[in-house]
């Protein structure tokens, strides 16, 4: 794939993993406070598409970044802490994605443990907030705009 595709689609990606890990997180909170467990399934299912859609939107980051031809101190302070919360954002999301996938085939998921998901699902909702302001304060900026190569 073309490097300028990749970087062009970041934009468009990225509002993936915020749907997928948002909803995650609320589906999951509201499957274990009223102990439905259709909604604990659907939010796995949900996490892990979260997961995924994150890689993808990392790996056009990435690519978006090399693209840009110019940054000053300010667009790079906005830089560093997207890619610091998109990269604590990703890499928790795999960690509670692997737990939780353990703890269902181990079949423990109803045991009090359960709850610790609901932290992890703010925490989530925590990091994909910040991600995203941080991501849309940088893309709004005359910086990053201006500095793409076409």
């Amino acid at each position: 794939m073309e490097t300028n595709f990749l970087a062009e689609i970041h934009t468009k990606v990225v509002h993936f993993p915020i749907a997928l890990l948002t909803i995650y997180s609320l589906l999951e909170i509201v499957g274990i406070v009223f102990n439905k467990e259709f909604i604990t399934k659907s939010a796995l299912l949900i996490l892990c598409l979260g997961v995924i859609s994150a890689f993808l939107a990392v790996l056009t980051g990435n690519q978006a970044y090399s693209v840009v031809t110019f940054w000053n101190d300010q667009s790079l302070v906005l830089l560093n802490e997207h890619q610091t919360f998109a990269t604590y954002l990703l890499w928790g999301s795999v960690l509670i994605c692997a737990l939780r996938i353990f703890v269902t085939l181990k079949k423990k998921f109803n045991s009090p443990v359960k709850y610790v998901f609901i932290i992890f699902a703010i925490g989530i909702i925590f990091l994909v907030y910040e991600t995203g302001i941080h991501g849309g304060n940088l893309v709004g900026t005359d910086l990053f705009n201006s500095s793409i190569e076409k």
